[in-house]
Order: structure tokens, then sequence, then C-alpha cells
């Protein structure tokens, strides 16, 4: 199941999309390696960027507080996988399995 997220476009986005952005995508990084997944592409961006580009990305994550950020701006196909600790693996996991991505 874990081949689902193979060769996808994963967005970390955080408010400024220096520090934590840049944390949530070295453990969602961590996950992928865990699971055996290559993405086609793992990266970090500000808020305000990840809005527009959300709907060019297969699975987006965010701090639960930017989730509404989101609204009307996914793909059809976009996941948005909103955390309360951006930088915890374990959470990352637990909402990917939620999600059905990873098993």
């Amino acid at each position: 199941m874990a081949q689902k997220l193979d060769n996808k476009k994963l967005l970390a986005c955080c408010a400024n999309g220096a520090g934590s952005s840049l944390m949530m995508e070295k453990a969602v990084e961590k996950v992928m390696k865990k699971y055996g997944v290559k993405p086609a592409e793992l990266r970090h961006c500000p808020v305000s960027e990840g809005k527009t580009a959300a709907r060019n990305y297969d699975v987006v994550f965010c701090a639960r507080t930017f989730a509404k950020t989101f609204e009307g701006n996914l793909g059809a196909n976009t996941t948005l996988i909103p955390l309360r600790n951006v930088m915890s693996a374990p959470e990352i996991e637990k909402a990917l399995k939620e999600a059905g991505l990873v098993e």
C-alpha cells in the first residue's frame, strides 16, 4: 500500500516556509524511508506559496491552524494532512494510515 505514494508529489507548508516546514519535510522523509516510499518530489514552502501550489501536489502537510487556508485550493486528487505537531513522524505516519496512504 505504501506504493500509493511512490512517484507522488508531497508538500510541507508552514507559516514562513523556513524552520518548521523544513523540520516537517524531514519528518515526512523519515516516514517515507520507513515504508520504502520514493516520492517524485518532497519540498517545503510557506503557506502563502503552498495555497496556490497545493493543486499541483498529491499530498499537502500543514499545521491544523492552516488547514482552512487550503479550502478551495486543492486539486481533485490532493490529500490535505493537517497536523497538531508538524515535527512528529509518528503523527505523520498515523495521519497517512488514516488517509489510507500507507499501511
